[in-house]
């Protein structure tokens, strides 16, 4: 993804400075974009193009039309058509994806046998879908050695126009001015128009999805965007104001698991935005890695170590247009310490630790609630949750199964359950689980929802179609504000909005 470059252009005639620093302000709020002064004529040539898509003639009526009250998700999509740039192409910034593919990926081999046979790649920011494709062709290259293993890419961006091309799959010459010769030819067939389009088996391993990385919507089991093992995340972060990028990287380190790698470009490396990760360079590289519980020591090791010893990282050097943070202000000695916060339940503060992705330490009181009362279903589904968000998969299933044991007839249970089973790629005994869900509540809308998904990604075509009517059917019986069952806080509306991008895959 990038914001529309300046071009040598006036900014059209009726668009006021002061209106177009006030409109830049706003949708940085709204979107996360950051235009600075630099950049108005962009913002405004965008603007004058989007206007006339919104019905107006004059792009200033527009701009205060649009400012005059919170952005719908329609006018968002409209906004990120015009005022983004989805200038990508496959194999692009080569040297960290190498690192992905001869580092990252063999470790993950080495440490994950058995049962726990999974990989969860996230392509945040991925445009018309080159980056999540060029990764599952890397995969799909190492042949046997993945070849048993659940593998899960999701792409997502916020211009939904880029991500029906994604979807499609289909491209022109001019997305493979990276890759060497032959890779065009080997992954992709030709269509009749002169374009390329990308493998069926390619192609499966990768689903699209809308989102928003300004909103708080994420990690989430319901968007597939939780225990995620690499995060690609290139060339986005530097379109954000610094604020709204600091709070983008703390929900992706929230969105990994422990001993999970966040992957940036080169130009976006910096110790502020990332202080919560450890910094691994590699030679031509810096990727950040997620600590936590048995991670520290471990890792891949790079190859070209130059002057690092063996089984060594070396610190990522601090940039040098980041300066120390200044030290932390005295606290006042003259004023009487405020009053200790009263505690709250143990229940109640392992939810806030959840909700704030405090996951072990939320783990450890749940443990301690569980063995006072091993029937407490509500302590068991938080912990099954917060399982998922580690990426601890097979302890989520057993735990929940126990809870299912203890009442058949909760229908969020079941629900739960194939949420769990679609991220150990168990996509089958997913659909029972719904289905069973569905019997027990016929209008437990998630679980259309998550069939319709199903369905989309096994190419049914027609069953997705139907599922996706029951959502929206079942969705009018709500106003947009009430947040559905079993959905840890998404509202109908904002599931309605999700249900339009949808639409574009089926």
């Amino acid at each position: 993804m990038g914001v529309s470059g300046p071009q040598a252009m006036d900014i059209p005639a009726g668009v006021a400075d002061d209106l177009l620093a006030r409109f830049s302000d706003f949708v940085a709020a709204h979107t996360g974009l950051h235009f600075p002064r630099k950049q108005w004529r962009a913002l405004a040539r965008g603007m004058a193009c989007a206007a006339r898509e919104f019905g107006f003639e004059d792009p200033e009526a527009c701009l205060r039309w649009i400012m005059a009250s919170p952005l719908s998700r329609e006018q968002i999509e409209i906004l990120a058509r015009h005022l983004t740039v989805g200038e990508t192409y496959f194999l692009r910034e080569k040297r960290s994806l190498e690192v992905f593919e001869e580092e990252i990926v063999p470790e993950l081999i080495r440490t994950r046998q058995g049962d726990e046979r999974h990989l969860r790649i996230w392509c945040a920011g991925c445009s018309t879908g080159e980056e999540p494709f060029s990764v599952a062709i890397l995969l799909t290259a190492m042949g046997a050695a993945l070849r048993e293993w659940n593998i899960s890419i999701l792409g997502t961006d916020i211009n939904p126009h880029a991500l029906g091309r994604g979807v499609e799959g289909v491209y022109g010459e001019w997305s493979f001015r990276g890759p060497p010769q032959g890779f065009r030819d080997t992954y992709f067939r030709r269509t009749g128009d002169g374009r390329f389009e990308i493998l069926p088996r390619i192609r499966k391993m990768v689903s699209f999805s809308y989102l928003n990385l300004a909103e708080d919507v994420y990690p989430s089991l319901l968007n597939n965007t939780n225990a995620m093992d690499v995060i690609f995340c290139r060339n986005v972060l530097m379109y954000f104001t610094p604020d709204r990028a600091k709070m983008v990287v703390e929900r992706l380190h929230r969105s990994l698991v422990d001993g999970g790698w966040l992957i940036v470009s080169p130009c976006e490396a910096s110790q502020f935005l990332f202080s919560r990760f450890k910094a691994i360079s590699f030679p031509d590289a810096i990727l950040y890695r997620k600590e936590g519980a048995g991670v520290e020591g471990q890792g891949a090791v790079p190859r070209d170590r130059g002057s690092a010893e063996a089984g060594q990282f070396v610190p990522a050097p601090l940039p040098a247009d980041i300066q120390s943070p200044p030290p932390p202000l005295r606290a006042p000695t003259f004023c009487s310490p405020p009053p200790a916060p009263r505690p709250l339940p143990p229940y109640e503060a392992a939810l806030a630790l959840y909700e704030r992705g405090c996951y072990p330490e939320a783990e450890e009181k749940l443990a301690v609630l569980l063995a006072v009362n091993r029937e407490d279903v509500e302590a068991a589904v938080l912990q099954c949750r917060v399982y998922a968000n580690q990426g601890k998969l097979a302890e989520a299933r057993e735990l929940l199964e126990q809870a299912i044991d203890g009442d058949r007839l909760k229908a969020g249970l079941h629900y739960l359950r194939a949420m769990i089973l679609q991220e150990q790629g168990a996509a089958d005994e997913a659909v029972v689980s719904l289905k069973r869900a569905l019997y027990l509540d016929q209008d437990l809308v998630l679980a259309h929802f998550s069939l319709g998904n199903l369905a989309l990604r096994q190419g049914k075509m027609k069953e997705a179609r139907k599922h996706f009517a029951n959502t929206l059917s079942l969705l009018d019986r709500y106003d947009p504000a009430d947040i559905l069952p079993e959905s840890e806080g998404l509202s109908a509306g904002r599931l309605g909005e999700i249900m339009r991008t949808t639409a574009v895959s089926a």
